[in-house]
């Protein structure tokens, strides 16, 4: 997540209590429907092995770990990190593509998975980013979101899963220094491909290691999607306020298309309330290696990311059936 020029702090409390959902679309705005939209019901989420996702997390682990530490926009680190999720893809049955674009006088790329089947005229996306800063590894930020949304893809191809509408997956470069790969990538698309995005889903720094439980609050349909998984835990739930707007969700939401998504947390510091209803450390930071050579595997906390990675799956299931 890149760094904000202003520190925010949590919202209030805001628990959704969850009721049996009906299918509908993703939102009035992407639908054309009118009258009050209700969040679709998930078509069986598969519990997402957390076991997996953590493998995904060492091996970009040891991928910046021969590449000078990082996996930075314009590193070693970050292209090894493009082909290593592309090479899992393309041997999964994915129709991927690799978008190549320079910033800050380097070479980035944003890797596009397509998954075949599904009505092409309407597009559900799950992305995250996949590029570090300079100083770390960048395993909770952002190794986490990007293995939850690889894992929940694989599992798509495990599954051989027939959704309605047509699954994307996307993981995106240089958002550290800007948000700079998904912006190119929704300023490139037609406007005619850009109507065809019914929703994006967007996963940054999902195994915070004092974590929170946030949900993106942009569009009904969604937040109320995830909010209803995680009722099924009994996990309450905040509206995403450090991380809004800071994120790849941004040039999408600018451009019209539904987005939301989930959030643990990063250097705001966890209060008193929420330490109570969430458990961990009030006054520590959410992620006390935000940004820094510390934030390496020992830096996720288990619980979130299996939570996480299981909404990831829950939405896309339910959002795309």
């Amino acid at each position: 997540m890149r760094l904000s020029v202003t520190g925010r702090s949590a919202a209030a409390a805001v628990i959704a209590a969850a009721a049996l959902l009906t299918t509908s679309a993703i939102s009035t705005a992407a639908t054309g429907s009118t009258g009050p939209t209700a969040p679709p019901r998930a078509a069986a989420a598969p519990d997402i092995p957390v076991a997996n996702v953590k493998a995904h997390l060492s091996q970009l682990q040891s991928i910046a770990s021969a590449n000078g530490g990082n996996r930075s926009h314009g590193s070693a680190g970050y292209k090894a990190s493009i082909d290593y999720i592309k090479g899992k893809l393309d041997a999964a049955g994915f129709t991927t593509t690799v978008q190549q674009f320079t910033t800050s006088g380097r070479v980035g790329y944003n890797l596009i998975a397509d998954w075949p089947g599904g009505d092409a005229n309407q597009i559900l996306m799950a992305g995250s980013h996949l590029d570090s800063v300079s100083r770390g590894a960048g395993i909770n930020d952002n190794a986490s979101g990007s293995a939850a949304v690889l894992e929940t893809a694989l599992t798509v191809s495990r599954t051989q899963y027939k959704p309605t509408k047509h699954l994307r997956f996307a993981w995106w470069g240089a958002e550290e220094l800007g948000l700079i790969g998904s912006s190119n990538y929704v300023r490139g698309l037609p406007a005619a491909e850009r109507t065809k995005i019914k929703g994006y889903l967007n996963f940054d720094m999902v195994g915070s290691p004092n974590p929170g439980y946030f949900v993106y609050d942009d569009d009904p349909t969604i937040e109320k999607t995830f909010k209803a998984y995680y009722a099924t835990k009994n996990v309450s739930t905040e509206p995403d306020r450090e991380g809004d707007g800071r994120s790849d969700h941004a040039p999408f939401k600018n451009a019209g298309v539904p987005v939301g998504g989930v959030f643990a947390g990063a250097s705001t510091a966890k209060s008193s309330a929420q330490a109570q209803k969430w458990g961990g450390t009030a006054g520590q930071a959410f992620d006390r290696c935000y940004h820094s050579s510390c934030d390496t595997t020992a830096n996720i906390n288990d619980t979130a990311l299996d939570r996480n990675s299981d909404a990831v799956a829950y939405a896309v299931w339910g959002l795309s059936s």
